[in-house]
């Protein structure tokens, strides 16, 4: 019989859309107050996937993401994806319930990159409280690499780029955690 054992810590990540630049640091100040220090942020990487944003955000829109230097539970996801939430209806249009940006948690562990989503689908776990979680990319030797339901846009290779640099820099956070604990 297998023995239930702690996850590991995993590394915070979150991706933004928007197609006002000036709000990602306004965004990015707002969860730095809440989950601390951002270790990586990417550069400003045009968002031109899909126009399912553009009816909401408007056109032009643009991304980036960044990762966080806390590590956190995995089993903590869904409750950041409600603060996410939150804190997207802080950058509505006045007078509407449009967002201005999008704000989208997720973590990079060892083997794989979670996204949370509040859409459910068929490769989609429930985590609780209307929210679900999807592995977007998995780790295979040496990159990351998408499955059949990955979004367009996490399959370029600029995208796996960031998020290689993000697990180098978790790989490096948990053993310097385990040269610590000794």
């Amino acid at each position: 019989m297998g023995e239930p054992k702690p996850h590991p810590p995993v590394k915070l990540i979150c991706g933004m859309i928007s197609a006002h630049e000036e709000l990602f640091d306004k965004a990015v100040s707002l969860l730095q107050g809440r989950f601390g220090p951002v270790d990586l942020k990417s550069h400003i990487i045009p968002f031109n996937f899909t126009d399912y944003y553009t009816e909401e955000m408007g056109e032009n829109l643009k991304r980036i993401f960044i990762s966080f230097q806390k590590l956190i539970r995995p089993e903590d996801l869904a409750e950041i994806k409600l603060q996410t939430n939150r804190f997207e209806r802080e950058f509505l249009y006045p007078g509407t319930e449009k967002r201005m940006i999008n704000l989208d948690p997720g973590y990079v562990a060892a083997g794989k990159l979670v996204l949370a989503t509040t859409k459910d689908h068929s490769h989609r776990i429930y985590l609780g409280r209307g929210i679900f979680a999807e592995a977007t990319l998995r780790y295979y030797k040496g990159s990351f690499r998408p499955w059949e339901w990955t979004y367009p846009d996490y399959r370029t290779e600029e995208y796996i780029q960031i998020f290689n640099r993000i697990r180098h820099i978790y790989m490096k956070q948990l053993r310097e955690m385990r040269e610590e604990m000794g």
